[in-house]
């Protein structure tokens, strides 16, 4: 079984082939030719922990190992570990193993630009991200390659982390700059996306009525990005209603109408006039998809 390294499982994973990857896997999901069983967390020594999460299609199996130690930064050790493993479905022949941080990153990215492709969103002139980490850089990169954003306006806590982004992005011939002034550029932005660790919400109330906002960085029921006021105004798609429910922190504070929300996998695009807010939890039928893609480009790693 090959294992690819970090560059390698990025240039297996192309931004417009994982993003058709993933519109692929909501469809065997629709059809019910593909399924995830939950999470399964095992405490471990030193206060760490193990997250298990499988999925399955018709042809292929996939499992992503995750394990997360804080302590793990005073050794000067990685905090988060992760790999995942394809496996034939058929026969259990394990495949292909492959970064899993790596995957995860492009895999949530391309995630919200096929989230917004199912709700009737497939473009946008001026970009407004909030956040400078990881997931920021991700969603950065994977926009302006497969939507051909040319204006991006970056916010962070740290002022020194969005322009170091914004200098990253320019390279990539992006007219990127740093704002301090939140309000003034979401009221400008037809794209928001929140790449956040926030507990409470970053994003401005105000928007542009045909704004698209993209919200991955809460993950958990205590977690919010985006303010309950354009949450309940907002055309609500998410990954999974099932994974909502449990950790969308956004939508539970908001309370919504469950029955409004839309899942990827049977969304019709939303009607004009007012925003769309597409919000991402994470799922193992990600994982899948991205791995079934890089296997499919074994022939780049195997040279």
């Amino acid at each position: 079984m090959r294992t690819l390294s970090a560059e390698e499982t990025a240039a297996a994973l192309p931004w417009g082939a994982l993003v058709e990857a993933l519109l692929q896997m909501f469809e065997r999901e629709r059809r019910g030719e593909a399924h995830a069983s939950p999470r399964t967390s095992v405490a471990l020594a030193a206060g760490g922990v193990m997250l298990l999460m499988p999925a399955a299609d018709l042809r292929f199996a996939a499992l992503k190992t995750v394990t997360v130690h804080a302590a793990n930064a005073a050794r000067g050790l990685p905090v988060v570990q992760c790999n995942v493993t394809l496996m034939d479905a058929t026969t259990g022949t394990r495949l292909l193993a492959m970064d899993g941080n790596v995957l995860t990153a492009r895999r949530t990215a391309a995630l919200s630009l096929a989230g917004a492709i199912r709700a009737g969103r497939t473009g946008a002139a001026r970009m407004l991200l909030i956040g400078a980490g990881v997931q920021a850089c991700a969603h950065a990169e994977a926009f302006a390659q497969v939507w051909g954003i040319r204006r991006l306006e970056i916010h962070a806590r740290t002022q020194a982390h969005a322009e170091e982004l914004a200098r990253c992005m320019r390279s990539l011939d992006v007219d990127a700059s740093a704002v301090a002034d939140l309000a003034v550029a979401a009221k400008q932005a037809d794209l928001i996306v929140a790449a956040t660790s926030s507990q409470d919400p970053v994003v401005p109330p105000q928007v542009r009525p045909d704004a698209t906002v993209i919200a991955v960085g809460a993950y958990r029921a205590d977690m919010a990005e985006v303010p309950p006021e354009l949450v309940r105004r907002s055309a609500v798609f998410v990954d999974t209603l099932e994974g909502a429910r449990g950790e969308a922190g956004d939508l539970i504070r908001a309370g919504i109408d469950w029955s409004a929300v839309q899942a990827f996998c049977n969304a019709s695009p939303a009607r004009e006039g007012r925003p769309v807010l597409v919000k991402t939890v994470g799922h193992a039928l990600w994982d899948l998809a991205a791995a079934q893609l890089a296997y499919a480009n074994r022939q780049q790693w195997q040279q």
